[in-house]
């Protein structure tokens, strides 16, 4: 279930980047959530590349909390920012990397080849395919996640190695 306040948020984000030159996903949580699987979202998450978080950053930049800065963590690395649309928290992400086994870095994550859109409360958003999100849940040791990605797929009836 996406409470209210989520859905009139996600209803803004839309509407804002709407007809604009800006290759962006809901993922995480609000991406799951739109795609059926039964979680509640406790933020929304939108990635994008270094390009697209500053653009985002800029359409809401009344509402900026956090701005776009490089982030890294031993598992991933990113541009990274956080503005809030009423109590809702909105997570920027661009340019995401995932650390391999190696210790180097995967080329950034290229939106278009994860992304599908879906039909959300008549609006058109574009979400990062589950069974790409399964894998880079694995990819960051986040296991838990992954196996309930996994098991909800399975039960879908579709190949959780499939990428659409």
């Amino acid at each position: 279930m996406i409470p209210e306040n989520f859905i009139a948020a996600l209803s803004q984000i839309v509407s804002a980047l709407e007809g604009k030159d800006i290759s962006w996903a809901v993922t995480g949580s609000m991406g799951f959530a739109l795609q059926g699987v039964p979680v509640t979202p406790n933020d929304i998450d939108l990635q994008t590349d270094t390009v697209g978080a500053y653009e985002i950053e800029q359409h809401f930049c009344d509402q900026v909390v956090r701005s776009v800065t490089r982030k890294t963590s031993e598992q991933m690395r990113s541009m990274l920012g956080r503005f809030m649309l009423g109590d809702v928290k909105v997570e920027i992400m661009g340019d995401v990397q995932k650390c391999q086994p190696d210790d180097t870095w995967e080329p950034p994550v290229d939106i278009e080849e994860h992304k599908r859109w879906i039909e959300f409360e008549g609006m058109q958003v574009p979400v990062l395919d589950l069974a790409y999100e399964q894998m880079a849940y694995l990819k960051m040791g986040r296991l838990e996640t992954a196996a309930m990605l996994g098991e909800w797929l399975e039960g879908r009836g579709q190949d959780n190695n499939e990428q659409k």
